[in-house]
């Protein structure tokens, strides 16, 4: 779509949100969009990690609130208005690739929002993170707070929840709403993705299913769906080329399959 890029290269995906003069402002069209691009690349064979980042050296101030009054102007439209914004998360934790949010400038309210549903966030020291939910009387979706919790712990959901502050990256790092922060965010980015490119699919896919599930509380991971995914990988042809490398003293190659 026509403000958001998609390119591939090297199995690598990059995603950008592309709405560099209004700072990558997420409007209803962008977060529909996010869930049907993280859905295809989700399931796209050429692809083994996906980096979200955004135009213009900003990552996203967030939600679109000049659109407001058009898609969210009642509680009808904005239950319908969560609803695409936790779809396109969901897209994003749910792929079975691991994704890197690169994040220069702001990073602000639904721009945070999406960047909590990747693997990894790798900023830059200008990086400016926060939720100001509380400025617009707007209480945080569950599963966005439930994401939130457990990357910082409750005290430091609570202080970015209700003071409604900006963080730099180092502070955001400390507190672990931030992973990586470097002068060259999208290398470190790139680098990483690459590694994890060379490996074994089925495992960072059934890690990544694991680790997303548990992470989102009590129930989140269905049990016979992780035996599942233990046991696909433990049939797979990759399984068999891992064992065979390793007594070969070869890197392995893995097809995913």
């Amino acid at each position: 779509m026509a403000d958001i890029d998609v390119a591939v290269q090297d199995r690598i995906a990059v995603v950008t949100l592309n709405r560099p003069a209004e700072r990558n402002a997420m409007t209803l069209a962008m977060w529909e969009g996010i869930a049907d691009i993280f859905s295809r690349l989700g399931v796209d064979p050429e692809v083994r990690a996906i980096i979200l980042t955004g135009a213009g050296r900003n990552f996203s101030v967030g939600a679109d609130v000049s659109e407001f009054s058009k898609v969210r102007s009642n509680i009808a439209e904005s239950k319908a208005y969560e609803v695409a914004v936790d779809a396109s998360s969901d897209a994003i934790a749910s792929a079975p690739k691991p994704v890197i949010a690169v994040l220069e400038g702001y990073c602000l309210g639904g721009g945070c929002h999406l960047s909590m549903a990747c693997d990894f966030r790798y900023a830059d020291a200008e990086t400016s993170i926060g939720i100001p939910a509380a400025k617009l009387s707007i209480v945080y979706g569950v599963r966005s707070t439930q994401r939130l919790l457990a990357l910082v712990g409750l005290a430091n959901a609570k202080r970015v929840l209700y003071a409604a502050e900006r963080f730099r990256a180092g502070d955001a790092a400390r507190m672990g709403l931030i992973d990586h922060v470097s002068t060259d965010p999208m290398s470190a980015a790139k680098a990483l993705a690459a590694d994890i490119a060379g490996l074994a699919p089925l495992s960072v896919a059934g890690a990544k299913r694991i680790l997303t599930g548990l992470s989102m509380g009590a129930g989140a991971l269905d049990l016979r769906e992780a035996d599942s995914l233990i046991d696909a990988a433990s049939a797979s042809e990759d399984y068999e080329e891992g064992r065979r490398a390793f007594a070969e003293k070869r890197p392995p190659v893995f097809r995913g399959k």
